[in-house]
């Protein structure tokens, strides 16, 4: 079984660059596929990232270790350089950038997976309790299909939930921070039974941040009843520092969470910077490190039980 299960002592601090879609349009004004000369600029971004991260390796609070989520298409290098650097791995198996899950290589992602042996198979899917019930069968239908190849395979995965709001729901909540607040715990705590109850049960459930203990309360909740056994991390969604680092600190202090997967919070401004020739690739390195670095930092010390047990 490939993956040490994190846990609230033993957290996993992922640095995620495994964006396709996005990197592509927002970074490098990509649309379509790529020439020889947009990839090879796209891969020498993420080797950047890694640089970056790489200053860290070693220096994480006792206990806890590092990781990178990176993808095959624009981070084969690096997926090769992550375990021997001292970083945990995890790769992505979903078609970057679309609202319906598919997997990235079909019926052959396993192969891909096996292929660079990583120690987390990571999925990501957008999933609603309001969504049509056509596109829930069919999204959880392929979430057990990856379930069922994993526990076969004897590997771990990770399960990134964004629970966007429909349109109704944000008229319902006025904007997006009432939704996160007042509406999304409730309904993510709906998609994990449900996903459960199906036989979809990834070793981590890669979440949201949540606003309050209270609503991260209702989650964990969930997840220890209906997923016994598996540890949640939060994720970015790009958000700003501020925002983040009070995610981290409700999350952080409550069992159940083991520690986080954070991306373009850390690298897309310093990115975009250097791409655009504001500063130069040493200083951006630096920058992304601090990033990585300080919520590393802000998880221990909300924290208070790494490395206790």
């Amino acid at each position: 079984m490939t993956g040490q299960m994190p846990s609230a002592a033993r957290p996993l601090f992922i640095l995620a660059m495994d964006q396709r879609d996005s990197f592509q349009r927002t970074l490098f004004d990509v649309t379509g596929t790529p020439s020889a000369d947009q990839l090879a600029r796209m891969r020498d971004a993420k080797a950047l990232i890694f640089a970056a991260v790489r200053r860290l390796a070693g220096t994480q609070p006792a206990g806890s270790r590092l990781g990178v989520l990176v993808d095959e298409q624009l981070g084969a290098d690096v997926a090769r350089e992550a375990r021997p650097a001292g970083f945990e791995l995890a790769m992505p198996v979903e078609v970057s950038g679309s609202s319906r899950l598919a997997f990235e290589y079909g019926d052959q992602f396993g192969e891909h997976i096996e292929a660079f042996d990583p120690d987390w198979v990571k999925v990501l899917v957008h999933f609603n309790p309001a969504d049509p019930g056509q596109l829930q069968h069919a999204q959880t239908v392929t979430l057990r299909q990856l379930h069922d190849w994993v526990t076969a395979h004897q590997r771990r995965w990770l399960l990134e939930l964004l629970v966007p709001p429909t349109r109704e729901q944000l008229a319902a909540h006025e904007d997006q921070a009432m939704y996160d607040e007042e509406a999304r715990p409730g309904l993510t705590a709906q998609v994990i039974a449900g996903l459960t109850a199906a036989g979809v049960r990834p070793d981590i459930w890669k979440l949201e941040g949540y606003e309050t203990t209270a609503g991260a309360e209702l989650v964990l909740d969930t997840v220890r009843s209906a997923s016994p056994g598996s540890a949640c991390v939060v994720l970015g969604r790009n958000a700003p520092q501020r925002q983040l680092d009070h995610w981290l600190d409700v999350a952080a202090p409550l069992p159940g969470f083991a520690g986080f997967a954070i991306g373009r919070s850390n690298w897309n401004q310093p990115l975009a910077d250097f791409l655009a020739g504001r500063q130069d690739r040493a200083a951006t390195e630096a920058q992304i490190a601090g990033h990585y670095g300080h919520y590393i930092a802000r998880y221990a010390e909300a924290s208070g039980q790494i490395g206790k047990g």
